[in-house]
């Protein structure tokens, strides 16, 4: 009797022939449509372990595909080898590839096109984004969720609730007036149902609108942008135009005021444990002239802020030199300041540190 493991599985549609050694049976490949032969190279590769993105295909390719899975059975061998060879010679005979549509090309060159331009395409062609729409809901401001939320019903509400970060969804809650805050909360109860399906299309709902409000020309809110400026400007000019803006409109003067940071706010606004950090980034004749030149009451308490938050040695040879200095003048030490805010604003940038958060008057 023949061992069974030199036996060859002669899959339906294979034509067995002689084999010019032995004459035992062997098979040729079968005859396959591009689907089937689709289905062998996904399963080969999952097989072999290979992270496919099917979730990538249209829906519909992926129920053909999956149906086509289920009704492949098995096969032969030679079929898989030769099935092989074919998508391997296709890849090699592959010089270059392009995304197919609108959608692929908008996909392919995100991030190197106008952010402007890739809506408006997106917007006149009717494409949705690819992707996880709820990734890029998590990535607006919370004020902005808020408004959204409030112009939703209470069960859109409450699934964008459901899909954000705890922290965030917490901060969402604190942007809302209470009795709205109430009823999304509540209306968490009945999302128990709500479908995978359902939940991705109020996500594109929900992400389609941020594609139709207008480009924006500037990336900060006019109060950062003004109180940007004025953290560079002199402490007279400062003080006298947000003086003038009190006078013309308090509110706008408040969100500036916010906004503003300088050297007198350290104290206030940086945490001890980030001073020597601070230091790393500043010239020792700036940090002098800065130390030295702090007169006014609120630039001496952030001067000794960061005098004790730093090495006692360091801080003795600062105090040293600080005495050798003598007197400063005002504008020299306004300068020495606004480097040593720019140091704080860079590592701020770079993530290296976090500044305090100042509690609004609301």
């Amino acid at each position: 009797m023949q061992d069974t493991n030199t036996l060859v599985q002669v899959a339906p549609g294979a034509a067995p022939v002689a084999d010019q050694k032995d004459d035992a049976p062997r098979v040729v490949p079968r005859t396959l449509s591009n689907r089937q032969k689709a289905a062998i190279v996904v399963r080969l590769l999952l097989n072999e372990g290979a992270d496919i993105p099917l979730e990538e295909l249209p829906d519909d390719l992926q129920e053909k595909l999956t149906h086509q899975l289920g009704q492949m059975g098995l096969v032969d061998r030679i079929t898989l080898d030769a099935v092989a060879q074919e998508f391997a010679e296709a890849l090699d005979s592959v010089g270059l590839s392009f995304p197919h549509g609108l959608a692929g090309a908008l996909d392919a060159v995100d991030g190197k096109i106008g952010s402007a331009t890739a809506a408006r395409l997106r917007k006149v062609a009717g494409v949705r984004q690819i992707g996880d729409p709820w990734q890029r809901l998590r990535e607006i401001p919370t004020e902005d969720l808020a408004a959204m939320a409030q112009a939703e019903s209470t069960e859109i509400a409450a699934v964008m609730l459901s899909k954000l970060e705890t922290a965030k969804a917490a901060q969402l809650l604190g942007h809302l007036p209470g009795p709205v805050a109430r009823r999304i909360t509540y209306a968490i109860s009945k999302t128990a149902n709500v479908t995978p399906e359902a939940v991705e299309r109020i996500g594109w709902s929900l992400a389609a609108q941020l594609d139709q409000r207008p480009s924006q020309a500037f990336a900060d809110g006019p109060g950062a942008r003004v109180g940007a400026i004025l953290n560079q400007s002199a402490a007279s000019t400062r003080d006298g135009l947000l003086t003038a803006l009190d006078e013309e409109d308090s509110d706008f003067a408040s969100v500036v005021r916010r906004s503003i940071f300088t050297f007198a706010h350290i104290p206030a606004r940086v945490l001890p444990r980030d001073v020597p950090a601070i230091l790393r980034g500043v010239e020792q004749a700036d940090l002098v002239t800065a130390l030295a030149g702090a007169a006014a009451e609120d630039d001496k308490t952030a001067a000794e802020f960061m005098l004790s938050n730093m090495s006692t040695r360091m801080a003795d040879n600062l105090r040293e030199e600080m005495s050798e200095r003598g007197k400063v003048k005002q504008s020299e030490a306004e300068v020495a300041m606004t480097q040593i805010i720019g140091a704080i604003r860079a590592l701020v940038d770079e993530g290296t540190i976090t500044l305090i958060e100042e509690a609004s008057e609301d």
